[in-house]
């Protein structure tokens, strides 16, 4: 099981990552793109649909 402190530090460079794709989104497509499109992907996760996994890279 994960410590506190390493899950909380885990979720904080998860929501760093989020905020850095945002700002690039937002700087190329606008925000309106950026909100439909974060939108879209809570809306899939909610209804465990695919999304994509197989053509992403992992970032590490």
């Amino acid at each position: 099981m994960t410590s506190p402190d390493k899950t909380a530090e885990s979720k904080d460079k998860f929501f760093e990552e989020i905020a850095a794709l945002a700002e690039r989104m937002i700087a190329e497509h606008g925000r309106e793109f950026t909100m439909g499109a974060f939108v879209l992907a809570a809306r899939f996760i909610a209804e465990k649909k695919d999304l994509g996994r197989g053509r992403l890279e992992p970032t590490n």
